[in-house]
């Protein structure tokens, strides 16, 4: 079957709006922050620290958004910017002990929602979710900065 007929791309939009709000609501209330914020905050404490390229270049986004992005994040207490050691044109990201009160909130809101998911699709059919997702942001990602 193709991915027209099946409206995929309907699909799968649908899917990550409803996911997205459901998420921002439950992450604004429990910690105070956005799924995108949620997103960056993540990629920073997992390989912290890092630069806004290194993030920019994760999340498929321009590094004008995560300058943005990261001077919210600074101003809120979540996140310090330094500059590198090793790269005096380049400024790094760190995770702060308030940044990481709210990331642990996150989780138990992301935990709930996977949960969610989980009761919904079995472990054969999540797997093969998670093949085709990954399939397809391969696919995608070669090309996300060509155009």
């Amino acid at each position: 079957m193709s991915a027209s007929k099946n409206r995929i791309y309907f699909l799968l939009q649908r899917a990550a709006h409803l996911l997205k709000t459901e998420a921002d609501a439950a992450l604004a209330e429990e910690g105070g922050l956005t799924t995108a914020q949620a997103a960056v905050m993540s990629i920073i404490a997992n390989d912290g620290p890092v630069t806004q390229k290194h993030i920019a270049e994760t999340l498929f986004q321009r590094e004008s958004a995560i300058t943005a992005m990261a001077a919210r994040l600074v101003a809120a207490g979540y996140i310090t910017k330094v500059r590198s050691e090793t790269d005096s044109r380049a400024s790094e990201l760190r995770v702060t002990e308030a940044g990481e009160r709210a990331l642990a909130a996150v989780r138990v809101s992301f935990g709930r929602i996977n949960a969610r998911l989980d009761a919904e699709i079995d472990a054969a059919e999540m797997e093969a979710l998670a093949g085709s997702l990954s399939k397809i942001l391969e696919a995608l990602g070669t090309q996300a900065f060509r155009s």
